[in-house]
């Protein structure tokens, strides 16, 4: 018998801001430019894509296409999007 595989979609466990931010924290850590676009683009679908695109002005099919695979938003978008969704960057000194 062949087992049946459902495929994961990490916004669906994204419930809360704390979830969101954690997440997103984890995805600054990797320091990579691809993998954060995508995970900010997981926590806008977690949100509500709509809602996002109603508080950033972009449209949906605009934010989808700059979160997917083979987007690359500008750091404009990215940071109208952190601010709509109510998160913060924040910088320190690295450690070596």
């Amino acid at each position: 018998m062949a087992e049946k595989l459902t495929v994961y979609d990490p916004a669906e466990d994204l419930g809360s801001e704390a979830a969101m931010a954690e997440f997103m924290a984890a995805a600054f850590e990797t320091n990579d430019a691809g993998y954060i676009a995508h995970a900010l683009g997981v926590v806008a679908r977690a949100k509500g894509m709509a809602q996002i695109a109603g508080q950033t002005g972009l449209s949906r099919e605009q934010l989808y296409r700059s979160f997917s695979e083979r987007g690359n938003p500008t750091l404009k978008t990215m940071l109208s999007v952190v601010k709509a969704l109510g998160l913060e960057l924040t910088t320190r000194v690295a450690h070596a």
